[in-house]
């Protein structure tokens, strides 16, 4: 790909929607500020749970076909038009959650030959040559096994690119302040009685939960929370959105964050960082 934009974001996600709720807003911010985006998508979540009673006739390749199409329709609504599926449509299937014979199948992300996978990423690495890409912790945030796999192919293929002549600058992970999402679930539970959801989520429950003095970055996307909104609300067999929160197929409300937090994890972090591309030089390699 040529004539690329001087900023160029990667981001790495396991299933479509993850985007959306983890970096609706930061992708959107970028996007509209000129930035390359681009989010490659591990698997298209054929194991997900679906919402909608008329939709639950969905299963298997079905619902990831589904699935693939409320990705596009999410990315359109943050101005986001290059994703991509790693190693192409279908070659990754959805584990399902940890524990659960699905993990054993051959075909899933949780099975996938790690230099393979990182390999196919390392090739989007280098044809985008992102200096800042986005991916989840070493526990996959939450403990899911295609985002704990995820993580490990992203972590992966930045080596890879790096051997071959692509130096991504900065890596991030997806974090949440601890101090941010208490304060958040209070102001929840004084809402609840206006939504449509009978309970609220715990901050247990939110992946990327750590104490505030991991947190490097700070960005603030109080400007595309609707975009962000739109999006999540695009997943429509996954996400359930009602104003200021959403809730997934637990039926468990939890906070909409439109400012988003991340721990850098490879490159140098500036005191008070807003930014992720903060310090990057645009053509270094």
């Amino acid at each position: 790909m040529t004539d690329l934009p001087d900023r160029r974001l990667l981001l790495v996600h396991a299933h479509p929607d993850d985007e959306s709720i983890n970096n609706g807003a930061t992708m959107a911010r970028y996007a509209a500020e000129g930035a390359h985006v681009a989010l490659v998508t591990c698997t298209l979540g054929e194991r997900g749970e679906v919402i909608p009673p008329g939709l639950r006739h969905l299963a298997g390749p079905a619902l990831g076909a589904h699935r693939r199409g409320e990705l596009v329709a999410a990315l359109r609504e943050l101005g986001v038009e290059d994703v991509r599926l790693l190693g192409g449509a279908g070659r990754y299937g959805d584990s399902g959650m940890m524990g659960i014979p699905d993990n054993e199948d051959p075909d899933c992300f949780w099975q996938a030959d790690l230099d393979e996978a990182a390999g196919s990423l390392a090739e989007v690495i280098l044809e985008l040559r992102p200096q800042v890409l986005v991916t989840y912790d070493d526990n996959g945030g939450y403990g899911h096994p295609d985002h704990i796999q995820a993580h490990r192919v992203a972590m992966r293929a930045v080596e890879l690119a790096d051997a071959r002549g692509h130096r991504v600058q900065k890596v991030y992970w997806n974090r949440m302040p601890r101090s941010v999402a208490e304060a958040a679930f209070v102001r929840l539970q004084d809402e609840l009685p206006g939504l449509p959801f009978a309970k609220t989520a715990t901050v247990a429950d939110l992946p990327g939960v750590v104490d505030d003095e991991r947190i490097t970055t700070t960005l603030d996307g109080g400007a595309y929370g609707a975009a962000k909104a739109a999006a999540m609300r695009a997943h429509v067999t996954q996400i359930d959105v009602a104003g200021s929160c959403f809730a997934l197929s637990n039926e468990l409300a939890q906070p909409l964050f439109t400012t988003e937090y991340y721990e850098l994890v490879r490159g140098e972090a500036r005191p008070g960082e807003t930014d992720l591309f903060a310090g990057v030089t645009p053509e270094a390699s």
